[in-house]
């Protein structure tokens, strides 16, 4: 098992360049469920829930290849199984986008109910209701819902709460079902959007992605196509943040402002010079310490949740008090009692927590408890005084891609090393 050894050291300056986005990647892999031909999907980023869903589609006999610049080439003509495992989905809950595409196409799918961060109530009732309302039969038996079907029915599905992979998944199934789906209160981020255009480009006939409302009139069949992922908005915005935070300056290229506009509003508020051009944003701290900004995450448009762990490291070091407010995730502030241990000031209080700003956070060793909340580790002990070492990295390694070579080009000084490695009194590896 690896950690993450830092030393807090000056204020971040550079570019890095910003991957493609994982939200987006891994139900456009699932998408290769619905045809019997190649799907090719470009900007892939190298991160380890790529791997399991690369590894999860094979098991079930899709033909997955891996080419130079991380483009997947996945044919599921060769596919033997519906069954996705737990072993395979227990790490990952974007697994059970499996679900409707296997519905959809072969009409039988047994999936594992999923696994992942533990971050509060992440069901799958809106999914299952929403394919019985297509005609599915279900079961939950033992840990696996087991459904089955003729041909999916278009159908009415109003989700009485706004969720990214019943969305996703039910778009997905509806492709290939037998007239019109109308999914109301849909989810309306980049990520469901970038779905789409891939299903679009692969034939399917979609209207109103990226609004609350998305109708599907479903296709006899679907064809191969190449799609490209959109960058990742939330890494785009972890570096920034970093920056911002350091009193530095950094530029993130091969990324797409306009997905984070939210997120640049609030830097501004923070004391950031930001400039943008398409695929490219810089903030400029000019060597001050950043002011303090109020954030309350709701689903897109609005403030991402998976930037509020990074946005509590910001506070932690900023001129003045800062409320952090998390109405999307109930359990989402497990990263506060950590950063106390590196001297940051927070109370928090039901679903909002009071940051009130440090001059410098102190290296401390922390464990990382969900994916964002080992970024956020990962910021403070860029910008902390002394030795920072962050276990449990794992989870980090879901979600970003070569995190630490990706801050050290901006001037981190952060090592991937053997837990409990031998140091010298300096706190460097031996």
């Amino acid at each position: 098992m690896d950690l993450l050894r830092i030393e807090g050291g000056p204020p971040l300056n550079g570019t890095v360049r910003a991957s493609g986005a994982k939200n987006a990647t891994l139900p456009i892999m699932t998408a290769a469920l619905l045809i019997d031909e190649p799907l090719f999907i470009e900007n892939v980023p190298h991160l380890e829930d790529v791997t399991t869903t690369n590894v999860l589609l094979a098991h079930m006999g899709v033909s997955v290849t891996v080419g130079d610049y991380m483009v997947i080439e996945a044919d599921a003509s060769t596919m033997t199984s519906c069954r996705a495992p737990y072993d395979l989905v227990k790490t990952m809950r974007a697994s059970i986008l499996v679900l409707g595409p296997l519905l959809a196409k072969r009409g039988e799918a047994e999936v594992s109910l999923p696994g992942g961060c533990a971050i509060g109530a992440r069901p799958v009732d809106i999914h299952l209701r929403g394919l019985e309302a297509m005609g599915a039969e279900i079961r939950v038996e033992s840990g696996y819902v087991k459904a089955k079907c003729s041909r999916l029915k278009g159908a009415r599905i109003p989700m009485d709460t706004v969720t990214v992979t019943g969305t996703e998944n039910l778009m997905m199934a509806a492709t290939l079902a037998d007239g019109v789906t109308v999914l109301e209160n849909a989810a309306r981020e980049p990520e469901v959007v970038d779905l789409a255009n891939c299903l679009i480009a692969m034939g399917a006939d979609i209207e109103g992605a990226g609004t609350s409302t998305i109708t599907i009139r479903g296709k006899q069949k679907l064809h191969g196509a190449t799609h490209r992922v959109v960058p990742d908005r939330i890494e785009t915005g972890t570096f920034l943040v970093a920056g911002v935070a350091s009193r530095g300056k950094v530029t993130v290229t091969h990324t797409d402002p306009l997905l984070i506009d939210t997120v640049l509003v609030k830097l501004a508020d923070a004391g950031a010079e930001v400039t943008q051009g398409e695929d490219w944003v810089t903030v400029d701290m000019h060597g001050k310490r950043p002011k303090p900004v109020d954030v309350r995450t709701s689903p897109h448009p609005g403030f991402p949740t998976d930037m509020q762990a990074q946005f509590c490291v910001l506070n932690a070091v900023a001129d003045g008090v800062g409320m952090v407010t998390e109405t999307v995730f109930e359990n989402r502030f497990m990263h506060v009692s950590e950063l106390e241990r590196m001297g940051a000031k927070i109370r928090q209080e039901g679903h909002t927590v009071r940051v009130t700003g440090v001059e410098k956070l102190t290296g401390a060793p922390v464990m990382a408890t969900d994916l964002r909340a080992s970024a956020s580790l990962v910021i403070a002990g860029l910008i902390a005084d002394g030795t920072t070492e962050v276990r449990r990295i794992y989870h980090i390694d879901r979600g970003y891609e070569c995190i630490e070579e990706k801050m050290a080009q901006l001037g981190g000084m952060i090592q991937r090393v053997p837990d409990r490695a031998p140091v010298t009194a300096k706190g460097v590896p031996v």
